[in-house]
């Protein structure tokens, strides 16, 4: 099947779980039936994860595009060469790890946006070890906002029926706060409504979560909804959006779960990661709104305190990818 789409798995810190998670989910032959999945990474550290994890197959290298052959049994590795895996260490930070890291989350960036791929699926990156290596950017979505100058990204995190569009995601909760503008909540409003008309819902349903406790009562706990979140709702609504909010971030969640809202729009990077999390932390997802091509993602860390130890749960890793081919083959979320 030559029609199937070219999904990049970017391996994330060598050092931490990422090889083992990959390894674990291309074992499940449905992916290779949906898409020719490779991995953007070091060969010897899939081998390594392969390994660890007592699968059958290898690491078989591909030095371009045209040799991913994307079958069951042997994992195709674009290795750029830039990490000697036997000098690290599982669990360990380090300057090296991060490098190669980043630079294998900018090379496929560079594949995506030049439309050589169909989708990218990230495994996690350390910000410790990137920043160590000279990398500013805090996360995935930062380094793809700045490699590809676009102007609004968000992420949202998946579990479930629960949709979660954060305003913001990698700023301090006091620097957070700042960012509650009318303007900036209607932007992720409007970006959040374009993509799930973009992903086959006619008209997407956003509950907008207030910032302060029981949406400030009135006043007496903040002003942000009455001078920024409601004004940018009703900007919203004026614009055809079927917007409500603010919503008290105590009820709007759970109002997710049962299906009274498509999406959810959280104020910070905590409020809107624990619902997801405590909902169903394994299975959930990450995915970017406002980047020229596709990107998902799991939505947990490195796990440096099990790296090497063969124990990595890969159920965020393998619906990150199958959301990858769902987004690519037929523009729908899984």
């Amino acid at each position: 099947m030559t029609d199937r789409p070219l999904v990049a798995v970017t391996m994330g810190d060598a050092a931490g779980i990422g090889p083992e998670i990959i390894a674990r989910a291309l074992q499940d032959p449905w992916i290779f039936e949906k898409c020719r999945p490779f991995v953007i990474g070091s060969a010897a550290a899939m081998n390594s994860a392969l390994r660890l994890i007592e699968a059958p197959g290898s690491a078989r290298v591909a030095h371009n595009l045209d040799e991913v052959e994307g079958e069951h049994g042997a994992i195709d590795v674009l290795d750029l060469e830039n990490l000697n895996f036997g000098d690290i260490e599982y669990g360990q930070v380090s300057a090296a790890s991060g490098n190669a890291a980043a630079e294998w989350v900018l090379r496929s960036g560079e594949l995506a946006a030049a439309g050589e791929i169909a989708a990218i699926a990230t495994a996690p990156i350390n910000k410790e070890a990137c920043n160590l290596a000279g990398y500013t950017d805090i996360g995935h979505t930062e380094i793809f906002k700045t490699q590809t100058g676009s102007p609004d990204v968000a992420t949202m995190l998946m579990a479930g029926k629960l949709r979660v569009v954060h305003l913001t995601t990698h700023k301090s909760l006091r620097i957070a706060c700042d960012f509650v503008t009318r303007e900036n909540v209607l932007a992720k409003i409007t970006l959040t409504d374009e993509y799930f008309k973009k992903w086959g819902f006619d008209a997407p349903r956003i509950g907008v979560a207030g910032l302060n406790p029981h949406n400030s009562d009135g006043g007496l706990l903040g002003s942000e909804e009455a001078e920024h979140i409601e004004p940018a709702v009703e900007d919203a609504r004026k614009l055809g959006i079927d917007a409500t909010g603010p919503v008290s971030a105590d009820s709007v969640f759970n109002q997710g779960i049962d299906g009274k809202f498509d999406a959810v729009l959280a104020m910070y990077h905590d409020q809107g990661h624990i619902p997801i999390k405590v909902h169903d932390f394994e299975k959930s997802v990450s995915v970017n709104l406002g980047l020229p091509f596709i990107r998902t993602s799991v939505d947990h860390g490195t796990a440096f305190d099990i790296a090497g130890q063969g124990i990595a749960q890969a159920e965020s890793m393998l619906e990150s990818i199958k959301t990858a081919v769902s987004l690519a083959s037929d523009g729908r979320l899984p």
